[in-house]
């Protein structure tokens, strides 16, 4: 009798739960819990022929990548590079920029915040620093100019 009641009330609830899901008579999903009706349709949209993308032409090789405000937009030459300018400080503490390049090593006493510098070395772009900014550059030599 315990079984038969179980099984009964197991029925019930299948029912219930399947009731909820299906459709009404016409084949239309019943309302949902917001209120708002089915969507039954995707709108329109004009057809479009895609335009085809015309390569841009090659450039020259520049020798050091142009500057802009978020740091260089290419990459520099491989080999060593010289970079001039005056160093500002980073967002963190410890962190120096020339350039949007951070200078990673090279002489602490040479390469503080405000000095007008010469430094060499090659950019690492892949390297990982805990400053947040700026393409990492490793000083290999470094003078006040």
């Amino acid at each position: 009798m315990k079984t038969l009641r179980l099984t009964v009330v197991a029925l019930l609830a299948g029912v219930a739960l399947t009731a909820c899901g299906a459709a009404d008579d016409a084949g239309t999903p019943t309302s949902t819990s917001t209120g708002a009706p089915p969507v039954t349709e995707q709108p329109a949209t004009p057809a479009t022929t895609p335009t085809p993308a015309t390569p841009p032409a090659p450039s020259t090789s520049p020798t050091r990548p142009p500057k802009s405000p978020g740091g260089p937009t290419l990459p520099p030459p491989v080999g060593a590079t010289t970079l001039t300018g005056t160093i500002a400080p980073g967002v963190e503490p410890g962190c120096l920029l020339l350039d949007g390049y951070l200078l990673v090593g090279g002489p602490r006493n040479v390469l503080t915040a405000g000095a007008k510098v010469t430094v060499s070395g090659r950019v690492e772009p892949n390297m990982m620093t805990t400053c947040q900014q700026g393409t990492p550059f490793v000083v290999e030599s470094a003078q006040r100019a």
